[in-house]
């Protein structure tokens, strides 16, 4: 899929801003100038000061002008009563309303690391569209939403929110999910700028080094996606990116953002991040850091409150130009005109959440979920439940947890509109005439292992078992780093017992990231990766389970053997000693292979996909032109099944080392039982090339390899020749592929 088309595909389906074309921005920018020319330093520094609920807010700051935005406010009572105290203010500037809503308001969608594993941007603009459409309900108005990261550490615990390891498939999904929010009423701040996903040990909050080359083809691509399809604003992020914060970082805040791509949003920072320069070293105090940030590109202090106490004070002073304080606001007020957050009407204060989840958003939360269900290996066909089953018994901590189900960030979230696995299972089951039965087996964390026995003996009277096990949700999101894996407690234990009855066993892993499994990956024939489905997971789940629907999702980062293995992602670079079996001095592990358990992209079916017939259009290539591949998919199973065509390259052969090899492009197709689709690819020959560290772009001549497939073990068809080579400025690149269907 082409990312701009992507972008056209779903601006066409998104509402425009309530200002659009040429005239209108103009008509802004009047209004912005004219307003910005009434405000004392005081009411501009107030625009630039954004405050939680609850303490440190004074009621009496809003009417008196001296903050611009909000943030946790969930309710529409708060909202109705923050705006009639702005009514009292002597310019009445609306205020932003922002909340964390990342994967839904009420009705909670899969987690947005699940969400990636549809590999279906339709989906991700759905979600995102009812997730703003409840919170815009209430008077929500801005998501911190949603998180561009890459990641390649799954150790990382907000590796969750985001969406895995690929920078292609991140920036696909950014830009789904930024118009979706819109679609739905809220603006998209994207988050973190930029290269929080690679902490170091996979800390949270540690600090990051990652070169410029890399930052520009890697870890900033998702990012400029968002500012191509019209975020409203950036947070930046609470690391240190190669020694500089990235909250008074100005390469990445004024060079990148916003001379490079033209962003003319506004930035804010993450909670406190300004304060925290004084803990990163780099400002003695408060004034400082203020100081130093706004300089940078910052626009916004979330809850430091050290713009408000300072800034008045560092622009009488003469160390921060009045011109800066005007420019920052004018990004803010700009923002606030193009929401036509001036024009609307206060808000009903008897609006509720209490009519969500609807049924049509529980309806949503459910095509969604099955879609990012992953099923990792299925031997002997254990899955779908057999027509001849009689009896299932359901087993483990995870099967019957509501909580875990919406996992962490789920907003308005109430525990009890969630259909748990136990629950999805049981419904399921009882229109076919099988019973279930059911037994944790340990408590929520497996510390304890007492109700083991019932659970075995469950497990000998079914006919199949399904163990739900992995990660509760308190073990993931933010600060919820694992220096260790594995499943936690005693669930291998657990699982050991249930393997030893013989019984066929289909796990459901639930979590916010991969767990490290070991040997007991060779003794359960059936796993399915479930992540934390949502409101909707536990009927997802049994659809999938019961065959109701075939599972269709891939792997959005690679699934490790071992936590010593992390970082692991397929897209690294080669080595001068590539892996040979039995030679010690080549690249391995001594105590554990050198491959991932799962790979990147993986994905089984019920049914089978047959790839052949794979073309290159035309072998050699120059600026202007397209590689055109295309391949014939086949579905050689009974069932109806749909499949994601992964197209990867490799430039074998460069002035600098170049991945082993990169997802250039992607689709998703269902086929029925026999039918063939001959699907055609085409990456703009401007997209086989790599940034250098001065951020120039360059397509060198020579050979590029080409694979296609469904997932990153793709095989080769074939490479193209680049005759001449092709160099553009930075700002000039422009992303990747896009796709046809011809049956």
């Amino acid at each position: 899929m082409r990312l701009s088309y992507v972008l056209g595909l779903l601006s066409a389906l998104a509402v425009a801003l309530p200002l659009s074309g040429a005239k209108a921005q103009e008509a802004i920018e009047r209004r912005v100038n004219e307003l910005l020319g009434q405000m004392t330093l005081e009411e501009k520094v107030g625009q630039l000061n954004l405050v939680s609920h609850g303490p440190p807010l004074r009621w009496e700051d809003l009417s008196e002008g001296k903050v611009g935005a909000v943030l946790n406010f969930n309710n529409a009572q708060d909202v109705a009563r923050a705006q009639a105290l702005i009514q009292q203010s002597r310019l009445k500037i609306p205020l932003l309303y922002g909340l964390d809503v990342l994967h839904g308001f009420r009705t909670q969608f899969p987690l947005p690391l699940g969400e990636a594993a549809a590999f279906n941007p339709r989906l991700s603009f759905l979600a995102s569209e009812w997730a703003a459409k409840e919170a815009s309900h209430v008077g929500v108005n801005w998501t911190f939403a949603p998180m561009a990261d890459l990641s390649r550490d799954s150790r990382w615990g907000r590796i969750v929110e985001g969406f895995g390891e690929d920078p292609y498939l991140g920036s696909v999904l950014t830009a789904a999910r930024v118009e979706g929010f819109r679609k739905g009423g809220l603006a998209a701040s994207a988050k973190h700028f930029a290269g929080y996903g690679a902490p170091q040990g996979g800390r949270d909050y540690d600090t990051t080094y990652i070169p410029r080359a890399e930052m520009y083809d890697t870890y900033l691509p998702p990012f400029r996606a968002a500012a191509e399809a019209k975020t409203a604003s950036f947070m930046a992020a609470f690391n240190a990116l190669n020694g500089e914060p990235s909250t008074a970082n100005a390469w990445l805040l004024t060079d990148v953002l916003r001379k490079q791509w033209g962003f003319d949003g506004f930035v804010t920072s993450d909670w406190v991040g300004i304060g925290e320069l004084v803990n990163h070293g780099i400002a003695a105090d408060g004034a400082e850091a203020a100081r130093k940030a706004i300089l940078a590109g910052v626009d916004m202090d979330m809850m430091g409150l050290l713009y408000i106490n300072h800034l008045p004070d560092e622009v009488r002073a003469g160390r921060v130009p009045e011109s800066v304080i005007d420019e920052s606001v004018r990004r803010i007020l700009r923002t606030k005109f193009r929401l036509g957050l001036f024009d609307q009407p206060a808000i009903d204060p008897n609006r509720s959440e209490a009519g969500f989840p609807s049924k049509e958003s529980r309806q949503a939360a459910r095509e969604v979920a099955r879609e990012t269900i992953v099923l990792l290996q299925n031997n002997n066909d254990v899955l779908p439940v057999k027509s001849g089953t009689r009896s299932i018994a359901v087993i483990g901590p995870l099967a019957d947890a509501s909580h875990d189900m919406m996992g962490p960030h789920a907003a308005r979230g109430h525990k009890e509109d969630s259909i748990t696995v136990l629950q999805g299972v049981r419904e399921r089951a009882q229109s076919a005439g099988i019973t279930v039965s059911h037994a944790p087996a340990c408590d929520l964390m497996c510390r304890s292992t007492e109700q083991l026995p019932a659970a075995v003996e469950a497990a000998k009277n079914a006919d199949l078992v399904i163990a739900v096990f992995g990660e509760p949700q308190e073990l993931s999101g933010e600060a919820a780093s694992r220096a260790h894996l594995e499943l936690n407690g005693k669930q291998i234990e657990v699982l050991e017992a249930l393997a030893a009855t013989g019984k066929p066993i289909a796990l459901v892993l639930m979590g916010g990231r991969p767990q490290v499994l070991g040997p007991i990956a060779e003794r359960i024939p059936s796993i399915l990766m479930a992540w934390y489905p949502g409101t909707e997971g536990g009927h997802a789940v049994a659809d999938v389970l019961f065959g109701d629907f075939n599972p269709s999702g891939k792997l959005p980062l690679t699934w490790p053997r071992a936590t010593g293995q992390l970082p692991i992602y397929y897209n690294r670079l080669p080595t001068g000693r590539p892996t040979i079996p039995n030679n010690r001095f080549t690249l391995h592990y001594i105590d554990e292979a050198i491959t991932p358990l799962y790979p990147f992209g993986w994905g089984l079916s019920y049914t089978q996909f047959d790839y052949s017939n794979a073309s290159i259009a035309q072998k050699t290539l120059e600026s202007g032109q397209s590689l055109d591949v295309s391949v014939s998919v086949t579905n050689k199973g009974s069932r109806i099944g749909q499949d994601v065509v992964q197209l990867y390259t490799r430039d074998p052969v460069a002035s600098r080392s170049r991945p082993l090899r990169e997802l250039k492009a992607f689709e998703k197709i269902s086929l029925n039982p026999g039918e063939t689709k001959r699907i055609t690819l085409r990456i703009p020959v401007e997209s086989l090339g790599f940034h250098l560290d001065d951020g120039s772009y360059i397509v060198e001549a020579g050979a590029i390899q080409v694979f296609v497939g469904g997932s990153s073990l793709a095989e080769p068809i074939g490479e193209v020749e680049v005759t001449k080579p092709i160099q553009l400025p930075q700002e000039e690149r422009r992303a990747s592929a896009s796709t046809s269907v011809a049956q």
